[in-house]
């Protein structure tokens, strides 16, 4: 149910919340690109995909809009895993949870064994691979990113059983040049680097999303290329600048995000900031 508050903006949902639907994320042509070749290429031959980037930069809206592309696809047998500081026995007992294969997870063998057993039958009924997408992989330890690589692949690294979407930010890139990782950083197929959007893009992606929720006419459009330009290419750090807007209009019974109120906002900010820094110091 929509929250009343945003009755008076004409918005369908809160577009700066933490549930923005996927018609709200607008990827970028990179994003776009990367997506477009793991439905074409990752799901039909297996293997790994590497998306990297700082915090902020919109790793998990990438994987978000991933996941809805392939469960389009009815073939396509999409899994997501969330112990990502989990030891080995766990990491068997979740893809046993996930895959639907019974593991003893004492005994390592028989689910590796019953694990590739499960992939293959999917593979030969669908002629797709299953896919697994781990977000968040450098908390993963090195041990359970070496024991996926072996269980992904069959027939002397010749065959992939799995394909998997690993997302992380730059201690992931690190990890995959020690020598136990480096086999994995070999194999990634497809890789995405994330870098800070332009203010272009910014404008582009705050106005595709207040449109997406409803109300384009939300944020003047000064106050938009002041907020992109604020922002430093950070994704997550313009919708917080405008949501702390949008509930500032919300205080005043405003129905729009105006300069006034910006500038308001910004005037008590500085000292406020300033206060803080001194605390600091």
């Amino acid at each position: 149910m929509k929250p009343t508050w945003l009755e008076p903006f004409a918005l369908k949902w809160n577009p700066f919340g933490d549930q923005v639907p996927t018609e709200g994320l607008l990827p970028s042509a990179q994003v776009e690109n990367f997506v477009g070749r793991i439905e074409r290429s990752l799901v039909r031959d297996g293997g790994f995909a590497l998306l990297v980037g700082d915090p902020g930069l919109g790793k998990s809206s990438t994987l978000r809009i991933l996941t809805e592309r392939l469960d389009q696809h009815p073939e396509v047998e999409v899994r997501i895993l969330e112990s990502v500081q989990c030891g080995l026995a766990d990491f068997y007992r979740e893809l046993g949870d996930l895959f639907a294969v019974p593991l003893r997870p004492h005994n390592r063998w028989n689910g590796f064994k019953a694990l590739r057993e499960r992939w293959q039958a999917h593979m030969d009924g669908c002629r797709t691979r299953p896919v697994l997408l781990i977000d968040e992989a450098q908390l993963i330890k090195p041990a359970v990113l070496s024991e996926l690589r072996l269980l992904a692949s069959a027939e002397l690294d010749s065959r992939n059983l799995l394909s998997v979407v690993l997302a992380g930010d730059q201690r992931l890139l690190d990890q995959m040049q020690s020598a136990e990782l480096r086999p994995l950083e070999s194999r990634m197929r497809i890789r995405l680097h994330l870098q800070p959007a332009t203010s272009d893009e910014m404008e582009t992606c705050l106005r595709h999303l207040i449109t997406a929720a409803g109300n384009p006419r939300l944020i003047d459009d000064e106050v938009v290329e002041a907020l992109a330009e604020h922002a430093m290419g950070n994704r997550r750090t313009l919708v917080q600048l405008a949501g702390e807007l949008l509930h500032a209009a919300a205080e005043r019974d405003a129905t729009t995000v105006d300069q006034k109120l910006y500038l308001e906002m910004a005037s008590t900010e500085r000292p406020a900031a300033a206060a803080r820094a001194r605390k600091r110091r």
